[in-house]
């Protein structure tokens, strides 16, 4: 599935085919240069090479040099035990690194536990865990209800509530206990990370780190650059980006940081699509052909409609210019927030991820047209779908290069990729 859409693995299958055809292993080898030769010219050929480049290019940071001394990291702890919390948490247990997981709750921590052994227990069934390993892992995590136990931290990953007021009440807390020199993270995906830091009195200290759901699986890590995050600490939490086997990117302080700030570009057009005269089905449809692995509206489902209900209700008193499609707050006011809930965007069977179309989506797509007077929707193309949603992220990534949240292009490409 990771290889679908190159030409290579199928000339491999050739080649080997060849090696018994040729009468000589000359004219095999032959063969195998020629075919060698026609991959290297391919645009995936280039893509591939740009890649390769552009992830060693993402640890090298402009104004930070490659002999900043960097600090020990050696304990971390992690505020919340839900699913950002435990994905977080697993990422340092992997890498041999000691957690202790905080929560207000005994059983919110007794089920974050509970989660994070069921994830090993069925890598262990899969075959792609040893058992004594799971162990191991699982003997480096810690759980406590009181911040006393994580004075002595050398890092700290806040994975709480996405709302200002959570977030102040825990950063003025690790700023009174924790130890000095302590790195305090904020896994927040659209808050300012400036006034986080506002709420201590070592703003260089703190940092975003930005894991994306599920955070024990995806290879990205945005880590977000204060005004005053101090070099050091950048540094540092690069190098353990790559401990944890994570690809980091460096943004700046925006709405949004890289990845989301330009996917709600994408998603505005997807929504508008719509109202004009395309399915969910046609849209995910045409993009995946294209090449990418999930279409928005299977990427909305999976990731909680809820959510960017909840963006879109912050942006209408923030931003009351910005325009969407109505069909996204239509869809979760019917309480169709996704595979949580077995239906989305499309509907979905108990237990399974395959996403099946809905008559109750394309009905209220179709009242939604009537209301805003869209009498006749016309037939959009594939083509026309694919440069929309392509070139929505392009634009926004521009901007995001211009405004220097990102400080190379190669940098929005790894946050793609």
């Amino acid at each position: 599935a990771m290889a679908r859409n190159f030409p290579a693995p199928a000339k491999c299958v050739d080649c080997v085919e060849q090696s018994l055809k040729a009468k000589t292993i000359e004219e095999g080898l032959a063969y195998e240069l020629s075919v060698f030769w026609g991959l290297m010219v391919t645009p995936e050929s280039k893509a591939l090479r740009h890649a390769f480049f552009g992830e060693r290019a993402a640890s090298k940071i402009p104004d930070v040099p490659e002999d900043t001394p960097v600090r020990t990291v050696a304990k971390v702890a992690v505020i919340g035990a839900g699913t950002m919390g435990g994905g977080i948490t697993m990422n340092f247990l992997n890498a041999g690194i000691p957690v202790t997981m905080l929560e207000m709750k005994p059983e919110a921590l007794e089920r974050g536990v509970a989660t994070i052994r069921r994830n090993y227990e069925a890598q262990v069934k899969k075959g792609k865990l040893k058992q004594d390993k799971l162990d191991q892992r699982m003997a480096l995590l810690k759980t406590t209800l009181s911040y006393d136990d994580i004075k002595d931290a050398d890092m700290v990953i806040e994975a709480v509530f996405e709302e200002m007021g959570v977030k102040q009440k825990v950063f003025e807390t690790l700023d009174a206990v924790c130890k000095p020199g302590a790195i305090l993270a904020t896994n927040t995906s659209t808050l300012d990370v400036n006034q986080i830091a506002a709420f201590t009195k070592r703003p260089q200290d703190v940092i975003g780190t930005h894991f994306f759901s599920p955070a024990n699986v995806m290879k990205l890590l945005e880590v977000v650059r204060g005004e005053k995050t101090a070099k050091d600490v950048l540094a540092t939490v690069m190098a353990l980006g790559k401990k944890i086997r994570k690809t980091a990117v460096v943004s700046g302080v925006c709405d949004g940081f890289i990845g989301n700030r330009m996917i709600e570009q994408y998603s505005r057009q997807a929504g508008f699509l719509l109202d004009e005269g395309a399915t969910p089905q046609q849209v995910d449809k045409a993009i995946e052909r294209f090449g990418f692995a999930m279409g928005p509206f299977r990427m909305g489902d999976l990731a909680g409609n809820d959510i960017g209900w909840a963006i879109r209700k912050r942006r209408a008193v923030e931003y009351p210019d910005m325009k969407y499609s109505q069909t996204a707050d239509l869809l979760c006011e019917l309480g169709r927030f996704g595979q949580k809930t077995q239906a989305g965007w499309y509907d979905y069977a108990p237990g399974k991820r395959d996403a099946i179309p809905s008559p109750v989506v394309a009905e209220m797509i179709e009242k939604h047209r009537a209301a805003i007077g869209m009498t006749n929707p016309r037939k959009i193309s594939d083509e026309e779908i694919v440069q929309r949603l392509v070139f929505s992220l392009v634009n926004e990534a521009a901007r995001i290069l211009e405004e220097g949240i990102a400080s190379k292009a190669s940098d929005i490409d790894m946050v793609y990729l």
